[in-house]
């Protein structure tokens, strides 16, 4: 789960990590009245959405008047705004940061992430603070510094120091950036996050270490035991079709194809969706009903893949162990006989009951494709697919 970069900083802040006084507003109103609380004559003022890049796709900007802040209010909130992660239709900005503005004199990079492939948490850091990171480790990866912590033994003052010794500062305040990285730590272990990312940290004129921006992404099997993080969930930031999966307890991500996907086992959609892929088509989703999907199961995932208005074909494909080909079949009739479906349908059952859901589908008298194989379903898929449009 993802959250906006004020909250974010409301929990760094909790842990003691220092950053910037600022206020969230969902209005221009709101958004000066914050600027007065603050004081000052210059304010930096952030769209508040889930997406990094806001600042190229101008959703970032330092204001020095009320008139700045409020033209670029009415500018921003109620529309979407477009960056380089969040595709071509945007996110909905809804709420506004505004903070202090402060003299910068160096910008950094500090992240915590969890890597699954070692199974161990990772701190990165970096000089080139305000940047891509990716750019950072493509062009010029000797700038960056990696440190790995045992989560069983957790991390150590004497690795914060390490980090905070190759980020090129002032002596005095090394001491300040090590304890720093010390409190993010705990932050990220004790919120259960995956990822804690300040781009940039900044070394101010008057030598204070600050994190200006902030991102945080936790993982969402541990969120019934962190409330107080899962009140931060925006729904109007997440993909809707994912959002009501969730709440069937589906597993989904949207694409951006229009062959929909209805498969059990990751694995098995990996693999169905590379063979759509090759077969000339993209598949819309990934979608994983599980292992005893019921029918009523069933047919509730046809209609998640139904309610996304790009789908122009669906693929059903099950290698049913513990679950059973008869109740997949029964779900998809259950779901024919309720409402029309005007795109071609195809399925493929193979494994427990095979025959008998084979037989409620022809029995049903319903315009259902049949396939026998993944590559003969991926092909079928595709041709009643390009012969429908």
């Amino acid at each position: 789960m993802n959250i906006h970069e004020y909250q974010a900083k409301k929990l760094l802040a909790n842990y003691g990590v220092p950053i910037p006084r600022g206020g969230v507003a969902h209005s221009a109103t709101e958004a000066i009245y914050q600027s007065n609380e603050l004081g000052g004559n210059q304010w930096i003022v952030k769209a508040q959405l889930h997406s990094g890049a806001r600042g190229k796709a101008g959703g970032v900007k330092l204001c020095k008047s009320h008139n700045e802040i409020s033209e670029f209010c009415d500018q921003l909130l109620g529309n979407n705004l477009v960056t380089n992660q969040t595709g071509p239709q945007g996110k909905m900005v809804s709420s506004i940061y505004v903070e202090e503005a402060s003299d910068i004199t160096k910008e950094l990079y500090f992240s915590i992430i969890l890597d699954r492939a070692s199974q161990k948490v990772t701190l990165i850091a970096s000089t080139e603070g305000g940047m891509d990171i990716e750019k950072v480790a493509e062009e010029t990866p000797e700038k960056i510094t990696k440190i790995v912590i045992d989560p069983a033994v957790g991390m150590q003052p004497f690795q914060s120091r390490q980090l905070a010794f190759t980020l090129d500062l002032p002596n005095e305040v090394v001491g300040a950036a090590s304890r720093a990285v010390m409190k993010c730590y705990r932050a990220f272990r004790d919120t259960d996050a995956n990822l804690l990312e300040i781009n940039p940290l900044v070394l101010t004129s008057d030598n204070r270490i600050l994190a200006i921006d902030a991102k945080m992404t936790f993982d969402s099997n541990a969120l019934y035991r962190r409330p107080e993080i899962f009140e931060f969930r925006d729904k109007t930031q997440e993909d809707p079709r994912e959002t009501n999966a969730a709440e069937h307890d589906l597993s989904y991500i949207g694409l951006d194809g229009n062959i929909g996907c209805i498969i059990n086992g990751a694995g098995l959609a990996m693999a169905t969706m590379d063979m759509i892929q090759h077969a000339g088509g993209e598949p819309a989703n990934f979608l994983d009903i599980g292992g005893g999907a019921s029918s009523e199961r069933v047919a509730t995932s046809i209609e998640l893949v139904l309610s996304d208005k790009n789908v122009e074909a669906i693929l059903i494909n099950i290698f049913a162990g513990i679950n059973r080909c008869d109740w997949v079949a029964q779900g998809i009739v259950d779901l024919l006989n309720k409402r029309e479906v005007d795109i071609p349908l195809v399925v493929r059952l193979s494994g427990t009951n095979v025959e008998k859901g084979q037989k409620i589908l022809r029995d049903s008298g319903k315009k259902v494709i049949t396939a026998d194989t993944l590559a003969d379903a991926a092909y079928k898929v595709v041709d009643a697919w390009k012969s429908n449009k």
